[in-house]
Formats: C-alpha cells, structure tokens, sequence
C-alpha cells in the first residue's frame, strides 16, 4: 500500500501516523507538504494527521482545507481513493466539504487530553474491517475543537446509512453522557463517507499501535486498511 501523508504548517503527527503505516504495511509512506499540487502516482491511501494546522487560526483546519494539495485530495477522493483524517485531520476534511458537518468547541470549553473508549459501530468499511462491529477499543484523545455537530438529516442519513464509524462509550461499552466529554453530537467520534472510503475520527489510534506505546488497540485500522490492498 502506497500510502501519502499531508503535512501542513502546524502539524505534530505526522511520525506517529507514519509508524502506525509502516508497522501495517511493512512500507514507508510519503510525507508530501501542502504546498504541493499533486499526489504521488500510484497513491493509494492519503492522511491527514493531527496537530494544529496553521495555528488553528480563524476555525480549525479552514486555511489548510485551501492549501494548494486539497484540490488534488478532492479529485483523489471523487475517484474512490481512500482518505483518512485523524484529529485536525478530520476538521479539515468537514472544512473542505469531503466529509458533512462540523468539529466545534469541546463543551467544556478546555483541551482534553486522555484516553477514552471508542465502540465500533460498523464493522463494514475498509477502515473497521478488522474489528466487529459493537467492539470497544482504547484510544488517546488530544483535543480542543472535537465536538461533531450536524443537523438532524445529516445525522438521521449517517445513522441510517450506518456511517457512524466510532461512538464514544464507557469502559463496559455504553454511549453515556459521561464518556461523551467533548459533547460530541449522538456521541459521534468519528463517520464515514457516502461510498465509505473517507474516514474522520478525532481520537488517535496511531499511538496506540505497539506494546512500548502501552497497547496496539488502534492497530486494527491501520491493518484493515492495509489488508484491502494486500488483498486479505
């Protein structure tokens, strides 16, 4: 799998992601700068890592949404190409309309910075395919902004068309207010494109793919993805 990571001025995860593709992969995968006008040929999965793109300023992600690769990006997508955004990766996907709604102010108003528990509400998506779906993984969350909101269709379309990829849940798996600490919509972590290749969440699975890192609860994603171009 030939996979691109977009890096933007302000992002700080980019090694982390690339770790968790090469221990799926076994491959490198491109660190491309935004200011680029194309992908690598051969691109099969772009990311878009955490961190603070451009300093967060006027909404999280808008200006990177409008660097010079997204309309590379776009076309990628519209042609079915898989795309992950993890974190601000996920807000710059909503700011650059590939992805519906919106990441607001965590309700608290504060930064969380944690673990938190995700439950896999669709096992059907090359992202999730490793998992069963109502399974509950651990995954850090680094946020200020992760609070999903939609409207009511968009969200009646993303539960009717099983697009919710993630909830946030309590240790024993249940969708409560308390495990809900950004006051993320549903207790929507992450969501799905219409043809499911597009996938945002805001926690990081990326650091939790190797025992020294405390646990390989994400790994999962990254070698489900792998596994739909190794053919398994």
């Amino acid at each position: 799998m030939n996979a691109v990571i977009l890096l933007f001025p302000g992002t700080n995860r980019e090694r982390d992601m690339a770790i968790a593709l090469h221990k799926a992969t076994g491959r490198k995968p491109t660190i491309l700068f935004h200011q680029e006008t194309s992908l690598p040929a051969g691109t099969d999965l772009v990311v878009l890592p955490g961190g603070f793109s451009h300093g967060d300023y006027l909404r999280c992600g808008a200006m990177a949404a409008r660097s010079p690769i997204m309309p590379a990006v776009a076309e990628f997508a519209a042609k079915g190409g898989h795309v992950l955004g993890v974190c601000n990766g996920f807000q710059i996907l909503t700011e650059a309309g590939l992805l519906p709604g919106a990441l607001l102010r965590n309700a608290s108003l504060r930064f969380l910075s944690m673990d938190c528990h995700l439950r896999v509400e669709t096992s059907d998506s090359p992202f999730t395919s490793r998992w069963q779906r109502g399974e509950t993984y651990r995954a850090p969350m680094a946020h200020g902004d992760g609070n999903y909101f939609c409207d009511d269709e968009t969200l009646a379309r993303l539960q009717g068309e099983a697009r919710v990829a993630f909830r946030y849940v309590d240790a024993s798996g249940q969708a409560t207010p308390e495990a809900n600490r950004n006051g993320a919509r549903d207790n929507i972590a992450g969501i799905l494109s219409e043809n499911r290749r597009i996938l945002g969440m805001m926690p990081h699975p990326e650091d939790l793919v190797d025992p020294l890192m405390g646990g390989t609860d994400g790994l999962p994603l990254f070698e489900s993805i792998a596994g739909v171009f190794e053919g398994v």
